[in-house]
């Protein structure tokens, strides 16, 4: 493997009629993933993937902001968190980009504190889902300081949001977004190298070239690449600390030992 996508969908439906061929392309390129559980339905199609290929984990949860609305059934994920390729729990979070604060804070507050109770029974770290609202994503975090980590997903914030989240133990990932915009360079610039992650989000906001297609998986090379530009890396330098980085904070060590080696 020499490239980890560390948050993708592909187990959902937009890859159904060709996810082997998906697959084949991911070997060819040597690129793994974890593939992220939006509700218990999704997050059980994520586990019956991973069950079946080498280089590919999953992450388990309820989307903040999905319909239709989902409780968190704990035993249920409980019994999914035991599998042995399933390394965080979410995405989980706030998302006030469709609905509004003062209407949807309390649900979306709620079924957040439950991740995060799995998160400290397991010791699975957490794939954050923050989408206009990253002060009270991190108004809940702060008062678990210490006893959870993760990764912010899809991470847009500033520098200033970047510090808090880093001083909690969280690493940031980025998207293809980073191939099209120049806004978010200062704070790739500012995380350090072994706090950072690159993602694709497929099927998702596709990087360029490959812009108004379906995302996959290899797309994270084309991340990676501007990665390297933003902070100067060398080749081998990237493949080696995004690989690293991708196992000290998602390995999940059971009977069958490290999965990212």
């Amino acid at each position: 493997m020499k490239y980890i996508d560390i948050h993708s969908h592909l187990h959902d439906e937009p890859f159904d009629h060709d996810r082997a061929d998906v697959l084949g392309r991911m070997r060819d390129e040597g690129v793994g993933t974890i593939t992220v559980g939006t509700g218990l339905i999704s997050s059980r199609k994520a586990v019956a993937l991973v069950e079946k290929e080498a280089d590919v984990w999953a992450s388990i949860g309820v989307h903040p902001n999905d319909d239709p609305r989902e409780e968190f059934d704990m035993g249920a994920f409980t019994d999914l968190a035991n599998h042995s390729k399933v390394v965080a729990i979410g995405e989980c979070g706030f998302d006030f980009f469709k609905t509004e604060k003062d209407t949807d804070y309390e649900r979306q507050r709620v079924l957040f504190e439950k991740h995060l109770m799995l998160a400290e029974k397991t010791g699975l770290p957490l794939m954050l889902h923050v989408r206009d609202a990253y002060e009270e994503t991190l108004e809940v975090l702060e008062t678990y300081k210490g006893n959870i980590n993760g990764d912010v997903h899809f991470f847009v914030g500033n520098i200033s949001i970047a510090k808090r989240f880093l001083d909690l133990g969280f690493t940031c990932s980025f998207t293809g977004v980073i191939s099209f915009t120049r806004d978010y360079d200062d704070v790739v610039r500012y995380i350090p190298d072994d706090m950072i992650h690159v993602e694709t989000d497929a099927p998702y906001v596709a990087p360029v070239p490959y812009r108004g297609m379906r995302n996959e998986s290899t797309h994270v090379k084309v991340v990676v690449e501007r990665m390297r530009e933003i902070k100067h890396w060398g080749v081998a330098y990237a493949q080696q600390t995004l690989l690293e980085n991708a196992e000290r904070v998602f390995t999940y060590k059971s009977k069958n030992g490290l999965f990212f080696t």
